[in-house]
């Protein structure tokens, strides 16, 4: 029971694949991007009047709250974790991963890898430095990796023994076991330096990437200035201001005229805003809800786990049957989706197999009356005493 979105929180909770509309510096989704009002412009004389040069050289975008990393920007409470399109926007990655998935190089130079697959040599560039004029080497690679190792809370390295530096430009990672996809962990994971790593680093991050944390009022903004010392191509954008606002917020300050981007809910991609368009295109980011698959029981420490109705494989399957995914794309998405069956729709490894599941509400009935859940006289369905209830918490 999934659904492909990236059209803000009002569908968070819709089966289907919903297109993303945009992209922005940090995230895809749905997206009206405007001819930069909002932004500053270089500016010159004129006859008595001031032109504008199409030379914009900052940008404002209105994302949602949920966008902002609570634990700050550290790659050890998860920021940049998970996205398969990481943008080294403040620490850099020894990868990338390109548009088409494949595996391209940001600090490193040459990665090597031995035939039992339990050695990674990674030679990295020797002209990258730190914000604050600190030269990163591979102790620093080195460093981070076996400090995430120990205590990250969102990247899984259990398959990584130990990172170790050879020399200023070469650090060999020793696994655990084989990981053939290593290189895309190389690509979620911001290098830190060493020197300068502590408790307050979420706050004040020292990076090397393309931009430079300048201020960060929480729940509010945040601004990124790009980074002179940079290896890589200048930034088009010298300056980023995220602007931390909810779907209709976001739309308003889009009429208003006071941001460049905005993410915004699928409701509105039938309106138009002057100077605005909305840009329409495919993701492969599937969305729904996990049901809990063991019976209802408590834990040790007193939390209560599992639900009996839902623990049922044939309440799992039956109530995949009765959600119409495309009722939801045409009435909640406003047509930008199409039905999504997994988390891998679209994918080399999607099994085409899964698409022959279809909306069928009295399959799903005689399902459940097969598995034992009859309705009662409130019509409420039971079995054995138990009550086919189950409860949902997400983002409205």
């Amino acid at each position: 029971m999934k659904k492909r979105e990236n059209t803000g929180k009002i569908i968070g909770k819709v089966f289907g694949e919903a297109r993303a509309l945009g992209v922005t510096a940090l995230a895809a989704a749905v997206m009206l991007s405007g001819c930069g009002n909002a932004g500053n412009q270089a500016r010159k004389g004129g006859s008595g009047a001031e032109q504008t040069e199409n030379t914009q050289t900052s940008v404002i975008i209105a994302m949602p709250p949920t966008s902002e990393p609570e634990a700050g920007f550290d790659p050890a409470y998860g920021w940049g974790a998970g996205e398969h399109m990481h943008e080294p926007l403040i620490q850099s990655t020894l990868t990338v991963t390109e548009a088409d998935l494949s595996i391209g190089y940001d600090l490193a130079t040459d990665v090597e890898t031995s035939e039992d697959g339990m050695t990674w040599t990674v030679t990295i560039r020797d002209d990258a430095k730190f914000t604050d004029g600190e030269a990163l080497t591979a102790e620093d690679v080195a460093f981070t990796y076996n400090t995430l190792k120990e205590t990250s809370s969102v990247n899984d390295f259990s398959m990584l023994k130990q990172a170790e530096a050879i020399d200023d430009v070469t650090v060999v990672f020793e696994m655990e076991r084989p990981f053939a996809i290593w290189s895309y962990t190389m690509a979620v994971t911001g290098i830190v330096p060493e020197h300068a790593y502590g408790t307050d680093y979420g706050t004040h991050p020292i990076g090397s990437g393309r931009y430079i944390l300048k201020q960060w009022d929480k729940g509010q903004q945040v601004i990124l200035e790009a980074n002179p010392d940079y290896y890589g191509d200048v930034p088009k954008m010298r300056q980023v201001t995220i602007l931390f606002m909810e779907e209709d917020a976001a739309f308003a300050a889009v009429r208003a005229g006071q941001v460049d981007v905005a993410y915004t809910a699928a409701s509105y991609a039938d309106q138009s805003v002057p100077e605005f368009s909305l840009l329409d295109c495919e993701t492969v980011d599937n969305r729904g809800f996990n049901l809990p698959a063991v019976p209802e029981t408590v834990r040790e420490d007193g939390v209560k786990i599992g639900n009996d109705f839902t623990a049922d494989v044939q309440v799992r399957r039956a109530l995949n049957l009765a959600i119409d995914r495309q009722e939801m794309i045409d009435h909640v998405l406003n047509g930008y989706g199409s039905p999504a069956y997994s988390v891998c729709d679209k994918m080399p490894w999607y099994n085409d197999e899964m698409e022959n599941i279809s909306y069928d509400v009295e399959k799903a009935e005689e399902m459940l009356d097969a598995a034992g859940w009859k309705k009662n006289a409130d019509g409420i369905r039971e079995k054995d005493g138990v009550k086919a209830i189950l409860e949902f918490l997400y983002p409205t």
